[in-house]
């Protein structure tokens, strides 16, 4: 986020930072103005619901934040979900991309709507020091074991869509149209949208094509804090390997050898100059090497070297560039040092994900039916662009036709996110940090959000 020159607290989203801090966990606003579908009524229905189903959500949180499962591995949290939703009578479609869940919910005539939360967690050691802390560890693939938590709010994310599910059920009378609960596994290597796709979602599955695709994200902001905003809101991504192939041999005798290590560390920093030399500067772009992999001892020149590339974009004429600078960049390094042919450096490209773009219109709709419940100045209409990324909007597929909108919601304690602000910090944590810790209260505070996004599209029409 972008400082305000003279003072960041003066900034509009400063501004409802401040006021977010100051609010605390949401209340449905005492307002005769209904700017939505949502009646006041109906409102204060879903809230009573909400309200009375949190305890339960926050122990269903608590035992999913201690007991993270990395991408594809989500076996005991999609357990979780499937028995959830069966148990609401949902109609319950598991092992979608391998531990993806899908309930569906048939209410008459009416709109279909995806309402999506992601499962995995991240390869962090969790530093929060609550009760409920991940001490988990885990062998990935590739053999390294890591930590696993969650720290970029998953687990909130799955409560939330558990609480929207049970409330919707409980609505029946108030709401028509098909709604749909998706548990995806692997946003995080943004592979697990595009896995339930290509396990045929739509076509072997039999899932209903949505209409409105919706979801939600915790962000570091204080409980309360909403952010609406329409049109491009996250940046695309890529999760490139690239593996350079020389000839080994001894530390000492480096001319007998073609050292992997040595072109892989010549690549990482021309890298760099795509985006500083190649890219237009006005445009945003970003390539990270996440990590380097070559050898094992002090004295032996490697076969190989792995590294690992993440780009960012908001232009796919740019994702373009970056890539194929990229290629040219290996190749020449791995020429300048004579490898042959069939040793040329590879690309595997791993993980794939456009801009996510909200629907303008949809959003400002939603928007209509959140702001009786959090308060104006609690949402947040116009927050920039992130280059942060996501895979959520991957599951419309090849369906032009599909609204979208995915908003934020504040999940720090207020009185830590006050602080922050106060100290010029902006945030008390970051996402992927480990010590990203979702406050309790903001479980039924999500839940609501997210239950009215999805009745302001799905209520009936309310009556005088």
């Amino acid at each position: 986020m972008k400082k305000n020159s003279r003072n960041p607290l003066k900034s509009p989203i400063g501004v409802a930072l401040i006021a977010a801090a100051s609010f605390g966990v949401i209340a449905v606003a005492q307002t005769a103005l209904q700017q939505g579908n949502v009646s006041e009524n109906l409102s204060s229905k879903a809230k009573a619901l909400v309200d009375q189903d949190s305890e339960r959500l926050q122990e269903i949180f608590k035992d999913i934040h201690q007991n993270p499962e990395l991408g594809f591995m989500e076996v005991r949290t999609a357990g979780i979900v499937a028995k959830e939703l069966e148990t609401l009578g949902f109609e319950v479609k598991t092992g979608i991309g391998k531990t993806g869940v899908v309930g569906i919910l048939k209410n008459g005539d009416g709109p279909t709507v995806m309402y999506r939360a992601d499962m995995d967690a991240n390869a962090v050691e969790e530093n929060t020091g609550v009760p409920y802390a991940s001490e988990v560890r885990v062998k990935r693939e590739d053999g390294i074991e890591v930590p696993v938590a969650h720290m970029c709010g998953h687990d909130a994310h799955v409560t939330w869509m558990l609480g929207i599910a049970k409330a919707m059920v409980a609505l029946k009378d108030d709401w028509s149209g098909t709604f749909i609960a998706v548990a995806q596994p692997a946003e995080e290597p943004i592979t697990g949208a595009q896995a339930m796709l290509d396990d045929g979602l739509y076509t072997k599955h039999g899932v209903p094509v949505p209409d409105y695709l919706l979801g939600l994200h915790t962000a570091p902001g204080p409980v309360g804090m909403v952010i609406g905003a329409g049109g491009t809101r996250m940046a695309g991504t890529d999760q490139i390997d690239v593996t350079f192939y020389g000839k080994g041999g001894h530390g000492s005798r480096p001319h007998e050898t073609k050292d992997p290590v040595i072109m892989a560390a010549a690549a990482i920093t021309q890298y760099q100059m795509i985006v500083s030399r190649v890219v237009d500067p006005q445009e945003t772009a970003v390539l990270t090497v996440g990590s380097v992999q070559a050898g094992t001892d002090n004295n032996v020149i490697p076969e190989s070297a792995l590294l690992k590339l993440n780009l960012r974009f908001f232009s796919l004429d740019v994702r373009a560039q970056m890539i194929e600078a990229i290629k040219s960049i290996n190749n020449g390094i791995a020429n300048t040092y004579k490898v042959p042919e069939d040793a040329m450096p590879t690309m595997v490209m791993k993980g794939f994900s456009p801009p996510l773009v909200n629907d303008p219109d949809l959003v400002e709709k939603l928007n209509r039916s959140l702001i009786p419940l959090v308060g104006e100045k609690n949402l947040v209409p116009n927050f920039p662009a992130v280059t942060g990324s996501e895979d959520f909007h991957v599951l419309a597929g090849e369906n032009k036709n599909v609204k979208i909108a995915y908003l934020l919601v504040g999940i720090a304690d207020p009185v830590e996110a006050r602080k922050a602000i106060q100290d010029g910090r902006g945030f008390p944590f970051a996402a992927h940090s480990p010590d990203y810790k979702v406050d309790l209260s903001s479980i039924p505070v999500g839940t609501m959000v997210g239950l009215t996004m999805v009745l302001e599209v799905m209520a009936n029409a309310p009556t005088e």
